[in-house]
């Protein structure tokens, strides 16, 4: 085992989704070079352990790294995600991740990849092949690029017990059956859960054969407001209607009922209010897939399986030995506390916008490059948590818009904004003179400071 030392003027920890983004949008916009540091065997970060029929949860046009286009930007024609761009699957990612890394990071020339190696913390990372240690002097900046880390069922135990006889497995699992099961138990209320049902019911299985252990109903956003390009009208209609609800509403669930009314938040069951938000997306079409699921088990937690029970929080189900139970549980985003995204020798990759993570990283690291002052760097990059209940859609939104309105008075972000690929709203300069783009564009802004100006005023009304 060697020790070696090495100099950086960043060591980004995590080479996932969002250390790849704020290495290729720095490397782009400055001369500094960087160590890479992951303890996986490649770029990718939690792709490389999702289930294998996952797909993403928003248009290949805006994911990955700005200077490498994922995808063809193709309009599906077909399918539950019919008239939307395509969304890559969990393969695809991650060979894109690869070309990523290969093509353009490692191309640069001033990025260095270490994998397979464990962050130890004050510049040191040790390789979990060799033994080698390294210690990085930092001339600039340590990233925390794992800060937002997802945990994912395949490498997150469940948190429940489970009886020796029982058949049990994470949802990765489920593209690896042999033999047919007697039923299956789907464990978890959210968007894993859901691709899970709607993979084995695009596979024929009858969905008498499924049951749905579901401890909360879940809020989703509707996926035909979140299209850029061409779609961009759709997009500022679903902005537009947003903010007219946002300054118009007299209360939080006056808010939410404008929203769902507008179908700009969509839920399975129209029975049951809500009690999660985590910013999933979903076509109209698979929500109505997901409402075939009869047999929906709402009594909690689970808290053991054993081989004829499934004992919950609140009271216990019967199972089968035949039936597979299917683990869809995990944390995902982690709902880590925000913290300046900016300190000294320190940035923690975080948030402004939910549910965008190539777009966030990649605008820090612009801003980074460009920015000297912390203060300054702060203000202009404001963290937001991730949501986990429906009251987290009006602060983070109310903190996103705010952030807008800042990009949009610094010359340079807004022209770099316009040009980013992972900006959902990249190009609307080019396309302004679209008649219709226009007027849903010019609704969002008349309805965008008076919507700030009451979203202030209803998050009050929930802290008092």
């Amino acid at each position: 085992m060697a020790s070696r030392i090495l100099e950086a003027d960043y060591l980004v920890v995590g080479a996932g989704a969002s250390g790849m983004a704020f290495a290729d949008a720095l490397i782009a916009a400055s001369d500094a070079d960087v160590v890479l540091v992951d303890r996986r065997f490649a770029a990718g970060g939690h792709w490389n352990d999702s289930y294998p029929f996952i797909r993403l949860h928003q248009p290949s046009a805006y994911y990955g790294v700005n200077s490498l286009p994922l995808g063809t930007d193709a309009i599906d024609t077909t399918g539950l995600n019919a008239g939307m761009y395509e969304r890559a699957s969990g393969r695809e990612i991650c060979a894109y991740y690869e070309r990523a890394m290969n093509e353009r990071l490692l191309a640069f020339g001033r990025v260095r990849f270490f994998p397979q190696c464990d962050y130890l913390g004050r510049g040191e990372f040790v390789s979990r092949l060799t033994g080698d240690r390294f210690d990085v002097a930092v001339r600039r900046a340590v990233v925390d690029a794992a800060y937002l880390e997802p945990r994912v069922p395949a490498t997150s135990p469940p948190a429940f017990g489970v009886d020796d006889e029982v058949r049990c497995a994470p949802v990765n699992e489920l593209a690896h059956q042999e033999e047919p099961p007697d039923g299956y138990t789907i464990v978890g209320a959210g968007k894993t859960a859901a691709d899970a049902i709607l993979y084995l019911l695009q596979n024929d299985v009858p969905p008498t054969l499924i049951r749905w252990i579901k401890p909360r109903e879940a809020w989703y956003l509707n996926r035909r407001f979140t299209q850029g390009g061409e779609l961009l009208p759709t997009l500022f209609d679903g902005l537009a209607l947003q903010a007219e609800a946002c300054a118009e509403a007299g209360s939080q669930t006056e808010l939410i009922d404008r929203l769902e009314s507008t179908e700009q938040l969509l839920r399975v069951d129209p029975s049951v209010a809500p009690t999660m938000f985590r910013s999933p997306t979903a076509s109209t079409a698979e929500i109505e897939q997901l409402r075939r699921v009869d047999e929906v088990v709402r009594l909690g937690r689970v808290r053991r399986i054993e081989a004829d029970a499934i004992r919950l929080e609140q009271g216990s189900i019967p199972t089968t030995p035949g039936t597979l139970h299917v683990y869809a549980a995990a944390g995902g985003l982690n709902p880590a506390p925000e913290v300046p995204i900016f300190s000294q020798g320190r940035i923690r990759l975080q948030s402004m916008r939910i549910g965008l993570t190539p777009f966030n990283s990649a605008l820090i690291g612009y801003v980074e490059a460009t920015r000297s002052d912390i203060a300054v760097k702060n203000r202009l990059c404001p963290p937001n948590r991730q949501p986990n209940i429906p009251a987290d859609w009006i602060r983070g939104t109310l903190i996103a818009w705010q952030a807008d309105v800042l990009w949009a008075r610094e010359h340079d972000i807004a022209q770099w904004m316009d040009a980013a690929r992972t900006n959902i709203s990249r190009g609307l300069r080019e396309q302004r003179s679209r008649p219709e783009l226009a007027g849903n564009v010019a609704r969002y802004r008349a309805a965008l400071e008076p919507a700030i100006a009451n979203l202030h005023r209803l998050v009050e009304l929930r802290s008092s």
